[in-house]
Protein backbone atom coordinates (compact mmCIF):
# COMPACT_ATOMS: atom_id res chain seq x y z
CA UNK A 1 0.00 0.00 0.00
CA UNK A 2 1.30 3.66 -0.93
CA UNK A 3 1.61 5.45 2.33
CA UNK A 4 -0.83 8.46 3.60
CA UNK A 5 -0.95 10.73 5.86
CA UNK A 6 -4.32 11.62 7.92
CA UNK A 7 -4.66 14.74 6.23
CA UNK A 8 -4.70 13.47 2.96
CA UNK A 9 -6.59 10.56 4.18
CA UNK A 10 -9.52 12.90 5.76
CA UNK A 11 -9.32 14.49 2.33
CA UNK A 12 -9.71 11.67 0.18
CA UNK A 13 -12.85 10.34 2.41
CA UNK A 14 -14.39 13.75 3.49
CA UNK A 15 -13.34 12.82 6.74
CA UNK A 16 -13.08 14.43 10.17
CA UNK A 17 -9.47 14.69 11.14
CA UNK A 18 -8.47 14.41 15.18
CA UNK A 19 -5.10 14.42 16.10
CA UNK A 20 -2.06 15.06 14.07
CA UNK A 21 -2.59 14.96 10.40
CA UNK A 22 1.40 14.79 10.09
CA UNK A 23 1.00 10.82 11.03
CA UNK A 24 1.91 8.41 8.26
CA UNK A 25 -0.36 5.39 7.79
CA UNK A 26 1.54 2.32 5.72
CA UNK A 27 -1.37 -0.18 5.83
CA UNK A 28 -5.00 -1.38 6.75
CA UNK A 29 -6.26 -3.78 9.49
CA UNK A 30 -9.55 -4.91 10.14
CA UNK A 31 -9.05 -7.14 13.00
CA UNK A 32 -7.11 -5.98 16.09
CA UNK A 33 -5.16 -9.35 16.26
CA UNK A 34 -3.28 -8.64 13.18
CA UNK A 35 -2.56 -5.22 13.36
CA UNK A 36 1.11 -4.40 12.75
CA UNK A 37 3.01 -0.72 13.68
CA UNK A 38 2.35 1.35 10.95
CA UNK A 39 -1.03 0.46 10.44
CA UNK A 40 -4.40 2.33 10.19
CA UNK A 41 -6.58 0.30 11.85
CA UNK A 42 -10.89 0.15 10.64
CA UNK A 43 -13.52 0.17 12.90
CA UNK A 44 -16.21 -1.71 10.86
CA UNK A 45 -19.42 -2.36 13.24
CA UNK A 46 -20.09 -5.96 12.57
CA UNK A 47 -23.12 -7.60 14.36
CA UNK A 48 -22.10 -8.64 17.78
CA UNK A 49 -18.78 -6.43 17.88
CA UNK A 50 -18.15 -2.57 17.92
CA UNK A 51 -14.64 -2.04 17.04
CA UNK A 52 -14.84 1.45 18.09
CA UNK A 53 -14.42 -0.04 22.01
CA UNK A 54 -11.13 -1.95 21.05
CA UNK A 55 -9.16 0.82 19.64
CA UNK A 56 -6.80 0.22 22.59
CA UNK A 57 -5.85 -2.90 21.40
CA UNK A 58 -4.93 -1.63 18.19
CA UNK A 59 -2.65 1.15 19.12
CA UNK A 60 -0.91 -1.37 21.73
CA UNK A 61 -0.27 -3.34 18.80
CA UNK A 62 1.36 -0.21 16.85
CA UNK A 63 -1.58 1.12 15.10
CA UNK A 64 -0.97 4.79 14.39
CA UNK A 65 -4.78 6.02 13.62
CA UNK A 66 -8.30 4.70 13.58
CA UNK A 67 -10.68 5.03 10.44
CA UNK A 68 -14.07 5.23 12.38
CA UNK A 69 -17.87 6.05 12.16
CA UNK A 70 -17.81 7.69 15.56
CA UNK A 71 -15.17 9.92 17.40
CA UNK A 72 -12.22 7.91 19.11
CA UNK A 73 -9.91 8.22 22.28
CA UNK A 74 -6.46 8.88 19.67
CA UNK A 75 -5.91 9.93 16.32
CA UNK A 76 -8.53 9.14 13.90
CA UNK A 77 -10.39 9.95 11.24
CA UNK A 78 -14.17 10.40 11.33
CA UNK A 79 -16.17 9.29 8.37
CA UNK A 80 -19.89 8.79 7.59
CA UNK A 81 -21.90 8.25 4.62
CA UNK A 82 -25.56 8.36 2.74
CA UNK A 83 -24.66 4.47 2.06
CA UNK A 84 -26.35 1.27 3.34
CA UNK A 85 -22.87 0.30 3.63
CA UNK A 86 -21.03 1.06 7.12
CA UNK A 87 -18.99 4.53 6.60
CA UNK A 88 -15.59 3.04 7.46
CA UNK A 89 -16.59 0.49 4.23
CA UNK A 90 -17.30 3.08 2.26
CA UNK A 91 -14.25 5.04 3.07
CA UNK A 92 -11.72 1.96 2.39
CA UNK A 93 -13.40 2.04 -1.04
CA UNK A 94 -12.33 5.56 -1.53
CA UNK A 95 -8.68 4.93 -0.43
CA UNK A 96 -8.60 2.00 -2.58
CA UNK A 97 -10.38 3.92 -5.60
CA UNK A 98 -7.09 6.77 -4.88
CA UNK A 99 -4.87 3.84 -4.86
CA UNK A 100 -5.95 2.13 -8.28
CA UNK A 101 -5.58 5.68 -9.97
CA UNK A 102 -1.59 5.67 -8.79
CA UNK A 103 -0.87 2.04 -10.25
CA UNK A 104 -0.65 2.81 -13.83
CA UNK A 105 1.12 0.14 -14.93
CA UNK A 106 -0.82 -2.35 -13.34
CA UNK A 107 -3.41 -4.07 -15.61
CA UNK A 108 -6.93 -5.33 -13.01
CA UNK A 109 -8.43 -8.75 -14.77
CA UNK A 110 -12.27 -8.71 -12.98
CA UNK A 111 -13.56 -12.00 -12.72
CA UNK A 112 -17.52 -12.62 -12.08
CA UNK A 113 -20.42 -15.61 -12.09
CA UNK A 114 -22.92 -17.43 -10.43
CA UNK A 115 -20.13 -20.55 -10.06
CA UNK A 116 -16.59 -20.33 -10.25
CA UNK A 117 -15.21 -16.91 -9.79
CA UNK A 118 -12.77 -17.87 -7.10
CA UNK A 119 -11.39 -21.27 -8.32
CA UNK A 120 -11.01 -19.46 -12.23
CA UNK A 121 -9.74 -16.67 -10.12
CA UNK A 122 -7.14 -19.07 -8.86
CA UNK A 123 -6.51 -20.50 -12.09
CA UNK A 124 -5.81 -17.34 -14.13
CA UNK A 125 -3.11 -15.73 -11.14
CA UNK A 126 -0.93 -18.79 -11.34
CA UNK A 127 -0.83 -19.14 -15.00
CA UNK A 128 -0.51 -14.89 -15.60
CA UNK A 129 2.05 -14.95 -12.61
CA UNK A 130 4.68 -16.48 -14.71
CA UNK A 131 4.12 -13.76 -17.35
CA UNK A 132 4.49 -10.65 -14.73
CA UNK A 133 4.39 -9.94 -11.30
CA UNK A 134 0.64 -11.05 -9.84
CA UNK A 135 -1.54 -10.39 -6.98
CA UNK A 136 -4.24 -13.01 -7.07
CA UNK A 137 -5.68 -13.24 -3.30
CA UNK A 138 -6.43 -16.79 -1.81
CA UNK A 139 -10.03 -17.29 -0.81
CA UNK A 140 -13.30 -14.93 -1.95
CA UNK A 141 -12.55 -11.39 -1.02
CA UNK A 142 -14.97 -10.23 -3.49
CA UNK A 143 -17.22 -8.10 -1.99
CA UNK A 144 -17.33 -3.66 -0.85
CA UNK A 145 -14.95 -4.62 1.54
CA UNK A 146 -12.34 -7.49 0.30
CA UNK A 147 -11.69 -6.10 -2.99
CA UNK A 148 -10.63 -2.58 -1.70
CA UNK A 149 -8.87 -4.57 0.72
CA UNK A 150 -6.91 -7.00 -2.24
CA UNK A 151 -6.14 -3.27 -4.08
CA UNK A 152 -4.94 -1.53 -0.77
CA UNK A 153 -2.87 -4.67 -0.06
CA UNK A 154 -1.01 -5.28 -3.33
CA UNK A 155 2.43 -5.22 -3.82
CA UNK A 156 3.92 -1.67 -5.37
CA UNK A 157 4.81 -4.01 -8.21
CA UNK A 158 2.07 -5.66 -9.09
CA UNK A 159 1.53 -6.10 -13.00
CA UNK A 160 -1.73 -7.71 -13.00
CA UNK A 161 -4.33 -7.51 -9.95
CA UNK A 162 -6.57 -10.48 -10.31
CA UNK A 163 -9.92 -9.53 -8.61
CA UNK A 164 -12.92 -11.61 -7.88
CA UNK A 165 -16.14 -9.52 -7.97
CA UNK A 166 -19.62 -10.86 -6.23
CA UNK A 167 -22.69 -9.36 -6.37
CA UNK A 168 -26.20 -9.49 -4.23
CA UNK A 169 -28.68 -7.25 -6.55
CA UNK A 170 -28.17 -4.41 -9.44
CA UNK A 171 -25.26 -2.24 -9.20
CA UNK A 172 -23.15 -3.77 -6.66
CA UNK A 173 -20.54 -5.04 -9.76
CA UNK A 174 -20.91 -1.29 -10.98
CA UNK A 175 -19.70 -0.38 -7.61
CA UNK A 176 -16.08 -2.38 -7.45
CA UNK A 177 -15.83 -1.66 -10.88
CA UNK A 178 -15.55 1.99 -10.06
CA UNK A 179 -13.02 1.21 -7.63
CA UNK A 180 -11.01 -1.34 -9.70
CA UNK A 181 -11.50 -0.37 -13.60
CA UNK A 182 -10.90 -3.39 -14.67
CA UNK A 183 -9.45 -3.88 -18.28
CA UNK A 184 -10.07 -7.42 -18.66
CA UNK A 185 -13.50 -9.00 -17.68
CA UNK A 186 -14.40 -12.76 -17.52
CA UNK A 187 -17.81 -14.16 -17.25
CA UNK A 188 -17.76 -17.59 -15.96
CA UNK A 189 -21.68 -18.25 -16.11
CA UNK A 190 -24.80 -17.08 -15.40
CA UNK A 191 -26.60 -19.67 -13.01
CA UNK A 192 -29.51 -19.17 -9.83
CA UNK A 193 -27.39 -18.09 -7.48
CA UNK A 194 -29.05 -14.57 -5.47
CA UNK A 195 -32.00 -15.45 -7.68
CA UNK A 196 -33.72 -15.24 -4.42
CA UNK A 197 -32.52 -11.89 -4.13
CA UNK A 198 -32.57 -10.89 -7.66
CA UNK A 199 -35.91 -12.39 -8.91
CA UNK A 200 -34.86 -14.10 -12.51
CA UNK A 201 -32.03 -14.93 -14.65
CA UNK A 202 -32.34 -12.26 -16.78
CA UNK A 203 -31.85 -9.62 -14.15
CA UNK A 204 -28.13 -12.18 -13.31
CA UNK A 205 -27.47 -11.42 -16.67
CA UNK A 206 -27.83 -7.64 -15.96
CA UNK A 207 -25.87 -7.69 -12.75
CA UNK A 208 -22.81 -9.50 -14.30
CA UNK A 209 -22.95 -7.89 -17.03
CA UNK A 210 -22.28 -4.64 -15.39
CA UNK A 211 -18.16 -6.14 -15.57
CA UNK A 212 -18.05 -6.03 -19.04
CA UNK A 213 -20.04 -2.77 -19.69
CA UNK A 214 -17.37 -0.97 -17.55
CA UNK A 215 -14.64 -2.21 -19.82
CA UNK A 216 -12.75 0.87 -21.85
CA UNK A 217 -12.52 0.03 -25.78
CA UNK A 218 -9.17 -1.00 -25.26
CA UNK A 219 -9.80 -3.94 -23.13
CA UNK A 220 -11.33 -7.51 -23.77
CA UNK A 221 -13.86 -9.36 -22.25
CA UNK A 222 -13.54 -12.85 -21.96
CA UNK A 223 -16.78 -14.68 -22.52
CA UNK A 224 -18.04 -18.30 -21.98
CA UNK A 225 -19.25 -19.36 -25.06
CA UNK A 226 -20.98 -22.22 -23.75
CA UNK A 227 -23.60 -20.20 -21.73
CA UNK A 228 -25.94 -17.73 -23.81
CA UNK A 229 -26.92 -15.69 -21.06
CA UNK A 230 -22.84 -14.98 -21.19
CA UNK A 231 -22.59 -15.35 -24.94
CA UNK A 232 -24.87 -12.55 -25.67
CA UNK A 233 -22.86 -10.11 -23.37
CA UNK A 234 -20.38 -8.86 -26.47
CA UNK A 235 -23.17 -6.65 -27.60
CA UNK A 236 -23.01 -4.78 -24.00
CA UNK A 237 -19.24 -4.00 -24.06
CA UNK A 238 -17.03 -1.57 -25.60
CA UNK A 239 -13.94 -3.88 -24.96
CA UNK A 240 -12.83 -6.75 -27.38
CA UNK A 241 -14.04 -10.44 -27.14
CA UNK A 242 -12.68 -13.38 -26.45
CA UNK A 243 -14.65 -16.45 -25.75
CA UNK A 244 -13.81 -20.00 -24.36
CA UNK A 245 -15.61 -23.16 -24.40
CA UNK A 246 -16.43 -26.66 -24.93
CA UNK A 247 -17.37 -25.98 -28.92
CA UNK A 248 -15.34 -24.69 -31.80
CA UNK A 249 -17.18 -22.48 -32.66
CA UNK A 250 -15.28 -20.43 -29.31
CA UNK A 251 -12.27 -18.96 -29.65
CA UNK A 252 -10.28 -20.85 -27.24
CA UNK A 253 -11.68 -24.49 -27.04
CA UNK A 254 -10.93 -27.70 -25.74
CA UNK A 255 -10.57 -31.09 -27.92
CA UNK A 256 -10.08 -34.35 -27.26
CA UNK A 257 -11.05 -33.99 -23.61
CA UNK A 258 -10.50 -36.85 -21.25
CA UNK A 259 -12.06 -37.33 -17.59
CA UNK A 260 -9.62 -39.74 -15.74
CA UNK A 261 -10.37 -41.94 -13.27
CA UNK A 262 -9.07 -39.29 -10.59
CA UNK A 263 -11.27 -36.94 -11.77
CA UNK A 264 -8.05 -34.57 -13.17
CA UNK A 265 -8.52 -34.54 -17.04
CA UNK A 266 -6.09 -34.02 -20.15
CA UNK A 267 -7.62 -32.05 -23.21
CA UNK A 268 -6.19 -29.98 -26.35
CA UNK A 269 -6.55 -26.12 -25.81
CA UNK A 270 -6.99 -24.61 -29.57
CA UNK A 271 -6.86 -21.25 -30.72
CA UNK A 272 -6.68 -20.38 -33.82
CA UNK A 273 -3.82 -22.18 -36.09
CA UNK A 274 -1.77 -23.43 -32.44
CA UNK A 275 -2.83 -26.21 -29.92
CA UNK A 276 -1.25 -27.23 -26.47
CA UNK A 277 -2.18 -30.38 -25.06
CA UNK A 278 -2.68 -30.11 -21.57
CA UNK A 279 -2.61 -31.80 -18.64
CA UNK A 280 -4.73 -30.45 -15.60
CA UNK A 281 -4.24 -31.36 -11.98
CA UNK A 282 -7.55 -30.30 -11.27
CA UNK A 283 -11.07 -31.96 -10.26
CA UNK A 284 -14.15 -31.80 -13.03
CA UNK A 285 -15.25 -31.29 -15.99
CA UNK A 286 -15.88 -26.97 -14.70
CA UNK A 287 -12.29 -27.18 -13.96
CA UNK A 288 -10.97 -27.44 -17.36
CA UNK A 289 -13.64 -24.28 -18.36
CA UNK A 290 -12.18 -22.54 -15.81
CA UNK A 291 -8.79 -23.45 -17.46
CA UNK A 292 -9.99 -22.31 -20.77
CA UNK A 293 -11.06 -18.85 -19.06
CA UNK A 294 -7.44 -18.72 -17.47
CA UNK A 295 -6.30 -19.39 -21.29
CA UNK A 296 -7.75 -16.79 -23.00
CA UNK A 297 -7.04 -14.37 -20.65
CA UNK A 298 -2.74 -15.66 -20.87
CA UNK A 299 -3.56 -15.28 -25.05
CA UNK A 300 -5.32 -11.53 -24.04
CA UNK A 301 -2.32 -10.26 -22.84
CA UNK A 302 0.53 -11.80 -25.02
CA UNK A 303 1.45 -15.04 -22.93
CA UNK A 304 1.84 -17.85 -26.36
CA UNK A 305 0.08 -20.37 -25.87
CA UNK A 306 2.62 -23.54 -25.60
CA UNK A 307 3.73 -21.32 -22.62
CA UNK A 308 -0.15 -21.07 -21.11
CA UNK A 309 -0.39 -24.76 -21.66
CA UNK A 310 2.72 -25.44 -19.31
CA UNK A 311 2.00 -23.61 -16.95
CA UNK A 312 -1.80 -25.04 -16.40
CA UNK A 313 0.07 -28.50 -15.86
CA UNK A 314 1.17 -27.15 -12.26
CA UNK A 315 -1.90 -25.36 -10.97
CA UNK A 316 -3.31 -26.15 -7.68
CA UNK A 317 -6.45 -25.51 -6.04
CA UNK A 318 -5.76 -22.49 -3.69
CA UNK A 319 -8.54 -21.42 -1.93
CA UNK A 320 -9.80 -23.97 0.78
CA UNK A 321 -12.66 -26.04 0.85
CA UNK A 322 -13.01 -26.37 -3.26
CA UNK A 323 -12.91 -29.95 -4.13
CA UNK A 324 -10.28 -30.56 -1.91
CA UNK A 325 -9.59 -34.24 -1.81
CA UNK A 326 -8.27 -35.88 1.17
CA UNK A 327 -7.22 -39.47 1.10
CA UNK A 328 -8.14 -41.28 4.69
CA UNK A 329 -7.96 -44.40 6.18
CA UNK A 330 -9.05 -47.74 4.62
CA UNK A 331 -8.80 -45.76 0.71
CA UNK A 332 -11.62 -43.78 1.42
CA UNK A 333 -11.43 -40.79 -0.52
CA UNK A 334 -13.24 -37.15 0.94
CA UNK A 335 -14.20 -34.64 -1.35
CA UNK A 336 -14.19 -31.20 0.81
CA UNK A 337 -16.36 -28.72 -1.48
CA UNK A 338 -18.28 -27.18 1.46
CA UNK A 339 -17.83 -23.52 0.86
CA UNK A 340 -20.71 -22.68 -1.01
CA UNK A 341 -23.11 -24.29 -3.37
CA UNK A 342 -25.96 -23.37 -6.14
CA UNK A 343 -27.86 -25.36 -8.62
CA UNK A 344 -25.65 -25.07 -11.06
CA UNK A 345 -22.33 -26.38 -8.55
CA UNK A 346 -24.29 -29.11 -7.06
CA UNK A 347 -24.34 -30.75 -10.23
CA UNK A 348 -20.95 -29.69 -11.58
CA UNK A 349 -19.55 -31.39 -8.31
CA UNK A 350 -21.91 -34.62 -8.74
CA UNK A 351 -20.94 -34.32 -12.18
CA UNK A 352 -16.99 -34.64 -10.74
CA UNK A 353 -18.19 -37.37 -8.27
CA UNK A 354 -19.33 -39.28 -11.06
CA UNK A 355 -16.08 -39.37 -13.37
CA UNK A 356 -14.48 -40.31 -9.50
CA UNK A 357 -16.95 -43.14 -8.57
CA UNK A 358 -16.35 -45.78 -11.87
CA UNK A 359 -16.64 -49.24 -9.35
CA UNK A 360 -16.53 -47.31 -6.05
CA UNK A 361 -19.52 -46.75 -3.83
CA UNK A 362 -20.41 -42.73 -4.56
CA UNK A 363 -21.56 -40.80 -1.37
CA UNK A 364 -23.26 -37.13 -2.06
CA UNK A 365 -23.41 -35.62 1.38
CA UNK A 366 -25.24 -32.34 0.64
CA UNK A 367 -27.01 -29.40 2.81
CA UNK A 368 -29.06 -26.71 2.02
CA UNK A 369 -28.67 -23.92 -0.83
CA UNK A 370 -29.30 -20.46 0.27
CA UNK A 371 -30.67 -16.99 -1.54
CA UNK A 372 -32.97 -19.49 -3.97
CA UNK A 373 -36.41 -17.58 -3.04
CA UNK A 374 -39.50 -19.03 -3.73
CA UNK A 375 -38.25 -21.77 -5.93
CA UNK A 376 -35.56 -22.86 -2.83
CA UNK A 377 -38.33 -26.01 -2.20
CA UNK A 378 -38.59 -27.32 -6.11
CA UNK A 379 -34.37 -26.97 -6.70
CA UNK A 380 -33.81 -28.91 -3.32
CA UNK A 381 -36.62 -31.74 -4.55
CA UNK A 382 -34.49 -31.09 -8.28
CA UNK A 383 -31.54 -31.50 -6.91
CA UNK A 384 -32.29 -34.49 -5.30
CA UNK A 385 -33.98 -36.54 -7.99
CA UNK A 386 -30.57 -35.58 -9.70
CA UNK A 387 -28.60 -37.71 -7.65
CA UNK A 388 -30.34 -40.81 -9.32
CA UNK A 389 -28.91 -39.42 -12.72
CA UNK A 390 -25.56 -38.56 -11.58
CA UNK A 391 -25.16 -42.58 -10.48
CA UNK A 392 -25.11 -41.92 -6.58
CA UNK A 393 -25.31 -44.45 -4.17
CA UNK A 394 -25.77 -43.03 -0.98
CA UNK A 395 -27.39 -39.82 -0.40
CA UNK A 396 -27.02 -37.74 2.89
CA UNK A 397 -29.26 -34.45 3.31
CA UNK A 398 -27.77 -32.61 5.90
CA UNK A 399 -29.67 -30.09 8.29
CA UNK A 400 -33.38 -29.31 8.52
CA UNK A 401 -33.36 -27.03 5.45
CA UNK A 402 -32.08 -29.88 3.12
CA UNK A 403 -35.24 -32.38 3.66
CA UNK A 404 -36.09 -31.49 0.42
CA UNK A 405 -32.93 -33.10 -1.18
CA UNK A 406 -33.62 -36.32 1.01
CA UNK A 407 -37.52 -36.61 -0.52
CA UNK A 408 -36.09 -35.84 -4.00
CA UNK A 409 -33.81 -38.76 -3.80
CA UNK A 410 -35.71 -41.12 -2.65
CA UNK A 411 -38.44 -40.52 -4.65
CA UNK A 412 -36.28 -41.09 -7.60
CA UNK A 413 -35.13 -44.58 -6.15
CA UNK A 414 -32.09 -43.47 -4.85
CA UNK A 415 -31.33 -47.15 -2.55
CA UNK A 416 -29.72 -45.58 -0.43
CA UNK A 417 -30.96 -41.75 0.57
CA UNK A 418 -31.46 -40.44 4.72
CA UNK A 419 -31.95 -37.30 6.26
CA UNK A 420 -30.36 -35.96 9.47
CA UNK A 421 -30.65 -33.42 11.48
CA UNK A 422 -27.37 -31.88 12.50
CA UNK A 423 -23.39 -32.18 11.71
CA UNK A 424 -22.93 -34.57 14.68
CA UNK A 425 -25.73 -37.47 13.54
CA UNK A 426 -24.34 -37.09 10.09
CA UNK A 427 -20.95 -37.75 11.12
CA UNK A 428 -21.96 -40.58 13.14
CA UNK A 429 -24.17 -42.37 10.31
CA UNK A 430 -21.05 -41.73 7.64
CA UNK A 431 -18.57 -43.07 10.21
CA UNK A 432 -20.84 -46.23 10.71
CA UNK A 433 -21.94 -46.92 7.12
CA UNK A 434 -18.84 -46.25 5.25
CA UNK A 435 -16.71 -48.99 3.24
CA UNK A 436 -12.98 -49.16 2.39
CA UNK A 437 -12.82 -47.49 -0.97
CA UNK A 438 -15.83 -45.58 -1.12
CA UNK A 439 -15.35 -41.75 -2.24
CA UNK A 440 -17.82 -38.85 -0.26
CA UNK A 441 -18.37 -35.67 -1.47
CA UNK A 442 -19.48 -32.86 1.05
CA UNK A 443 -21.41 -29.54 -0.36
CA UNK A 444 -23.49 -26.96 0.60
CA UNK A 445 -24.07 -22.89 1.28
CA UNK A 446 -21.21 -21.72 3.21
CA UNK A 447 -23.81 -21.05 6.38
CA UNK A 448 -24.52 -24.34 6.45
CA UNK A 449 -20.88 -24.97 7.38
CA UNK A 450 -20.16 -28.46 6.22
CA UNK A 451 -16.43 -28.38 6.40
CA UNK A 452 -17.18 -28.97 9.88
CA UNK A 453 -18.85 -32.30 9.48
CA UNK A 454 -15.81 -32.76 7.01
CA UNK A 455 -12.96 -32.68 9.21
CA UNK A 456 -14.84 -34.67 12.22
CA UNK A 457 -15.74 -37.20 9.80
CA UNK A 458 -11.42 -36.97 9.00
CA UNK A 459 -10.84 -37.39 12.22
CA UNK A 460 -12.92 -40.17 13.23
CA UNK A 461 -11.89 -42.61 10.59
CA UNK A 462 -8.14 -41.70 11.70
CA UNK A 463 -9.15 -42.37 15.60
CA UNK A 464 -10.45 -45.69 13.71
CA UNK A 465 -7.81 -46.50 11.78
Amino acid sequence: MRSFNLQHLAAITDGQLIGNPDLTVLGVCTDTRSVTPGDLFCAIIGENTDPHDLVHEAFDRGAVAVLASRPIDGPCVVVSSDSDLDPVIVALGQLARVQRETMSDATVIGITGSSGKTSTKDVIGQVVSHFAPTQAPAGSPNNELGLPLTILQAPALTKYLVLEMGMRGLGHISYLCDIARPTIGVVTNVGKAHIGEVGSLDAIREAKAELVMHLPASGTAVLNYDDPYVRTMRELTPAQVVTFGFTSEADVFAHDLVIESDGTSSFTVVHRDNQARVSLPLIGKHSVSNALAAAAVGLSIGMPLDQIGQHLHTVTAVSKWRMEVHQVARDITLINDAYNANPDSMRAALLALQSMGHSRRTWAVLGAMRELGADSDSEHIALGQSTRDFGCDVVVAVGPDAKHIYEGARDAGVEKAVWLPDIASASDYIVSEVAPHDIILFKASRSIGLEKLVQLVEDRLGEDA
